[in-house]
Order: C-alpha cells, then structure tokens, then sequence
C-alpha cells in the first residue's frame, strides 16, 4: 500500500546528521542521507528519500554540513544584576571561592544589586545573555531563582522568567526553576525560621502558581545542610514541582543519595560524589550535570567521571551561567572543558548538551532528532561533531531553528 502524502511546511536536505538518538551506550552515528520533515514546528519525517508531499514543498539544502538537535542548557542562573570581575581578579591571584564569601563576596554580593534593579532592568539583561546563548545554538534554556534570597524577590524573579520567556516564545524554550541557593546573611540569625519560611510559604506559592517546574536546592558547605535540603525538597514534591540539587562541589554532604531517592531529575556539580551516591544516581536514572566552567574557574578537582561513566550515570553539561564562576552563556565552550578537563569523549559532551541534558530538565521532545521531536536544530559549518568542541572559541552554528523556523544565522 502506497504511503498518503504527507503534509509538511518544508523539507532539509543534504545534512549530515547527528540525531544523539541511539540508545545508552552505543556510538553517535552522522547520517549522510537522512532527509528532515518539517510540520506544525515538529519533526513530521525523518527517514531515507524524499517522502511524498501534499503539494509543493519547499526544499531547504543544507549542503553538507552538520546538522545536530538544537543545545540544550539544563543550567543556569542567567537572571540577576551587578557583576564581580573584582572577584575574578582576586581568585586569579589566590584567593578561594570559600574565602571570598566568607568575606562578604560570593553569590551574597550579587543580592544587592539583584535586589535593586527593576524588574525591566532584570528582564533586559537577562534577555541579552539568551540571545547571545541562542546565537551559540542554545534552544532550550533552564534560568534559576536564587539571588533575591527572600520569598517576595524570588517569587519576583520568577515572574520576570515568565514574561522573557513568553516575549521569547517561538525563538527560545525557557525552563524555570525555583532555587533555594543559601541563608542570607540577615537570616543567619534564624536560620531554621528562614528554612521554615521558605518550605511553607515560598515553595507552596510557586507550586500553585506554576512559575517553575522543578525545585532546586544547594545542599553544600556554606548553603542549605542535608537535612535542610531534604525538607525543601519534599516540600516542593508536594507542591507538584520536579526535584533537583546542586550537590558536591565542595564537600559531599549526601546530597546525590537524598535526591536519587527522591526521583529527581539531576544533581549538578558532583566535584565531590562518592559511591555511594553514584550508585543512588544510577539506579533511579538521575541524571549528573557536569558544570566544567565554574570547576575550572575555581580550581576544583574534577568530578569522578570514570566512575559515573562505569555505572551507567548519564552526564549532562551545562554552562553554569552566572555572574561569579561561569560567565559564559555558550555550550560549545563548555563541551572542549568537559572533553579536555573532565575526560568525557566526544561522543560524551554532545550526549551531554543534547538528550542527556533534555532528561536533567525532564524534558522528551528535545535534544534529539527523531520523528515527534521539536523540529529545534543547529547547522554547522563543520563535517565531524568534533569540530564544534574542537574550534571552541570560534565555533557557532551557521544557522539556529526553532519550532522549524531559522532564528539566527
């Protein structure tokens, strides 16, 4: 039986395509002869030939580059005021993260002027680092909460995501996340009413109000304790938020295994995971978010990647984009720091930025090219996928879709 034509806006051509589709463990294949439908902003085709269409077609010839799903960063803190190029130059010469917010730095000075700027200031600034992300084939983007610190400014936060998000939608799929990042310093006082505070009236609020989709919490030396963490995180479980964390990056506090056992999504940073919480992560599919740039920057030992690869852990990497650690909205440069830094392969780091990091944001329709898919892609001016990790400073996509529509390039 003859195929019915198929209706569809218009067709890529002449791409030699990575999907990041195969299954665990097997190799990334480019396909040479994979031919891209494109209907209603999904991926309606993608097989061998030019299927029959209903009507003309227009046809798009890609003329041999590389064509890959569209970046996917699971990652970031991209709304806030202020910079700290000053504490840049004091860890260039010496200093420690720990040290420097100790002494009044860290992510408490970049509350005040988050705090200060209005929310057209913060929605303005915020928007000029998406922009520079999806010019370096970001697609789908996740933005943290968290340098307000007080349940009014988050909630506050929150909102300002929400309305870039919508001005972006049809260009760039925003992901929203409340984080509970530390103690402020005027709460150190009443720690244990501020966590109260926070798991009765902020996490509630977000939840009925469907501001963000998961819950993230930093469950560290100098931020929330474990059992902190485990309070905040239960109670965005019931108020129907997804579950995340940044564990490890300086002490490992059990942070992995709580979450593992929560269901969550991801724990980010992982510098500091023992077996433990790697064999938590890999038996609840919890997927490890590698973050090279703040690593890196900090001089911190890198995360056990051997060990999480030999447990079956999916890795994701993300840009970590903030203003103290990890200023760089681009993936490509954080995927030549995951495969020169951290060791991952090639094949590892484009998992990493694609479908691994779908699955950290509990996303099934992105990060991949196959059939149902969000038609959200990158074109290179490149051949090999390890071209774009490899020419890190001077790599970008040529062309940027979203929803089959060419965006950038």
């Amino acid at each position: 039986m003859t195929a019915a034509p198929m209706h569809l806006d218009h067709l890529l051509v002449g791409g030699r395509v990575l999907t990041c589709a195969e299954p665990a463990g097997a190799p990334l294949v480019v396909h040479d002869d994979l031919v891209l439908g494109v209907a209603g902003g999904r991926l309606a085709y993608v097989g061998v030939g030019v299927p029959a269409t209903a009507g003309p077609t227009p046809v798009v010839d890609l003329g041999g580059r590389l064509v890959t799903p569209g970046l996917v960063d699971c990652h970031t803190h991209a709304i806030f005021a202020g910079d700290r190029a000053a504490e840049f130059a004091l860890r260039a010469a010496g200093a420690s993260y720990l040290d420097i917010a100790a002494a009044g730095g860290g992510i408490a000075a970049t509350t005040t002027p988050t705090r200060a700027a209005s929310d057209d200031q913060l929605a303005a600034s915020c928007t000029a680092r998406l922009d520079r992300a999806l010019a370096g084939g970001t697609t789908t983007i996740e933005i943290k909460s968290g340098y307000d610190l007080t349940c009014a400014g988050e909630e506050r936060l929150l909102r300002v995501v929400a309305a870039v998000a919508a001005a972006r939608r049809g260009r760039q799929q925003v992901v929203p996340t409340l984080l509970c990042h530390l103690i402020p310093a005027e709460r150190q006082a009443d720690r244990a009413a501020y966590v109260d505070e926070l798991a009765t009236v902020l996490v509630p609020a977000v939840g009925r109000t469907g501001l963000a989709t998961s819950i993230d919490v930093y469950c560290d030396q100098g931020a929330f304790t474990r059992a902190e963490t485990e309070r905040l995180l239960r109670a965005g479980l019931a108020a129907g938020l997804a579950v995340r964390a940044h564990v490890g990056q300086f002490a490992d506090l059990g942070g992995a295994e709580l979450v593992a056992g929560l269901g969550g999504w991801s724990i980010d940073h992982v510098e500091q995971i023992g077996p433990a919480g790697i064999a938590a992560a890999a038996a609840a599919g919890t997927v490890a978010v590698m973050l090279p740039g703040a690593c890196v920057q900090l001089r911190l030992p890198v995360p056990p990647v051997a060990a999480l690869r030999a447990a079956g852990v999916a890795m994701a990497v993300a840009s970590d984009l903030n203003p103290g650690s990890s200023y760089c909205e681009t993936l490509p440069v954080q995927m030549w720091l995951a495969t020169t830094h951290y060791g991952l392969t090639v094949d590892e780091a484009w998992r990493g930025v694609t479908c691994h990091a779908a699955r950290a944001l509990g996303l099934r329709d992105v990060g991949v090219i196959a059939t149902g898919a969000r038609a959200d892609l990158c074109v290179w001016d490149a051949v090999h996928p390890a071209e774009v990790p490899y020419r890190y400073g001077a790599q970008a996509p040529a062309q940027v879709w979203v929803a089959g529509a060419r965006v950038a390039g």
